[in-house]
């Protein structure tokens, strides 16, 4: 059982923020630097292409600018939403806000593709800590019957961000240059620190014992697993990787094991999975991580190689996407509190099947950009029933001194979650090309120009088109997953 305390020093702020007239502004504070840190899991995509010639890199060294950041990001995640608990989530979030924007300024101001890479561990470790206090903190400051409408902000910001990265990196990129897809965190991260200073209140902290082994066992097992899994299309499967991902099952099973052994107090409580929304949300949002991962990939190759877009020209076919999540927001809130997120969540992830796989269909290097823009905007409708309520309902029936532990496993789910799904898409291109152009320059090349041949260009979208039944089948298995929700618990919920 976890011990709860509160420092003489923090109890009258306590008091302050649980009688403030609304928390809406704390909101969107956080929302501010929740956002900004998104958007930089995907702006660097667009810019490969510029950094490549600038630093004199290879391709694989752009590719761990990405990585780098990602892996970072992802394998301390989960100890980070247990330190917001033990040191207060709002402390945690400006901690990490200020490092996040000084390694932005860092990564643009770096000169070789060595220095960005760490840069980019550095911002990611700052987003790490970030991110499990952000949802916290909305589960303690908003009562459940209005978490609903709270966490529709929270999820949209995610979705919306998905697409926002790649149509921000090209504007800076065409514009400014690549420097300014980070320069750009600078300003935005001081008007969030000053905003979460005025704004978020300071809630109580948890005494904990830490559990320095379970600390120990989860990071490495997350490491291990997340740059065996991210970098073996690299390696080409070599041994040795195949090696760190079964040591990091080892771990990971070890970690369980601990968990369950340890009667003191746990990492993870074990006790979270008890509830079944809490399971079934996490399985949710490791479908939609790897989505977010994977989806893009295919669609901007095809639209660059086959249709011949610029970078920005491609990212603007994602707008749909971003125009539906911003427009449902209000709307799929309100929903969450009411309705049973059986209903929600299902509509949800019908929608986006049927949209994924309209898209599969009608992929063809001749399809109308109306077409397209139909297809995606359905998938976006889709997914603004699905980030928001998702979230809302993983922690809807927790205690609130498990917040920080519960946000902390979500948001490390959702980050393996797109570790798997970037590696199984690169797994997947590579292997569709290999079967529809074996042996040719397009395999290599396509992107950075559009195929001049239409047959090979034929040959190419059939490829990606392919590969794009990966996020088909991942809507899929999480649309079976939410079948399993059950009605929550809180007052005021209608059951319909």
């Amino acid at each position: 059982m976890l011990s709860v305390g509160m420092s003489r020093s923090t109890a009258p702020e306590v008091r302050a923020a649980t009688t403030a007239a609304s928390p809406w502004p704390a909101l969107w504070a956080l929302v501010i630097g929740f956002f900004m840190i998104l958007v930089d899991l995907t702006i660097v995509t667009v810019a490969t292409p510029t950094i490549i010639d600038d630093l004199q890199a290879s391709v694989n060294d752009v590719v761990w600018v990405t990585s780098a950041y990602m892996l970072a990001y992802a394998v301390p995640v989960l100890i980070t939403g247990r330190l917001g608990d033990r040191f207060g989530p709002k402390r945690l979030y400006l901690v990490g806000l200020t490092v996040f924007t000084a390694a932005s300024l860092w990564c643009g101001l770096t000169s070789s593709v060595e220095g960005l890479i760490v840069a980019r561990v550095v911002q990611g470790l700052g987003a790490s800590l970030m991110t499990p206090q952000t949802m916290a903190i909305i589960t303690r400051i908003f009562p459940a019957a209005e978490r609903g409408r709270a966490m529709a902000v929270w999820g949209a910001t995610a979705g919306v961000a998905m697409v926002v990265g790649p149509l921000l990196g090209g504007l800076l990129t065409d514009g400014l240059g690549w420097e300014w897809i980070f320069f750009v965190n600078v300003p935005v991260g001081l008007l969030a620190f000053v905003m979460a200073w005025r704004r978020v209140p300071t809630l109580e902290t948890h005494a904990h014992r830490f559990d320095w082994a379970g600390v120990v066992l989860s990071g490495s097992a997350m490491l291990l697993l997340c740059f065996g899994i991210q970098e073996g299309h690299q390696m080409d499967w070599a041994p040795w990787i195949i090696a760190m991902i079964a040591g990091g099952v080892v771990l990971l099973l070890a970690f369980v094991g601990w968990q369950r052994l340890n009667r003191a107090e746990p990492l993870v409580p074990l006790s979270l999975f008890a509830d079944r929304n809490f399971s079934v949300s996490n399985v949710a949002i490791a479908c939609m991580g790897a989505i977010a991962a994977s989806f893009g990939f295919p669609l901007m190759l095809y639209a660059q190689a086959v249709r011949g877009y610029s970078p920005m020209e491609a990212a603007l076919l994602l707008v749909p996407m971003a125009v539906m999540s911003i427009v449902l927001a209000r709307l799929v809130g309100s929903l969450s509190d009411r309705l049973h997120p059986r209903r929600v969540l299902a509509f949800g992830f019908g929608c986006s099947l049927v949209g994924s796989v309209l898209l599969v269909w009608w992929l063809e290097p001749g399809v109308a950009v109306w077409e397209l823009a139909a297809t995606l905007a359905l998938i976006g409708i889709g997914n603004a029933f699905i980030w928001a309520p998702t979230a809302t309902t993983a922690n809807r029936n927790l205690p609130l001194r498990l917040a920080g532990a519960g946000a902390g496993v979500y948001n490390a789910t959702r980050q393996v979650g797109s570790v798997l799904g970037a590696a199984a898409i690169a797994v997947l291109m590579d292997s569709r090309l290999a079967h529809h152009l074996p042996g040719t320059a397009a395999r290599g090349e396509a992107g950075a120009a559009a195929i001049p041949d239409p047959h090979v260009a034929e040959l190419f979208s059939a490829a990606m088109r392919e590969a794009l039944w990966l996020p088909a089948v991942l809507y899929l298995v999480g649309l079976v997953a939410v079948m399993f929700y059950e009605r929550p618990t809180h007052e005021g919920f209608e059951a319909r």
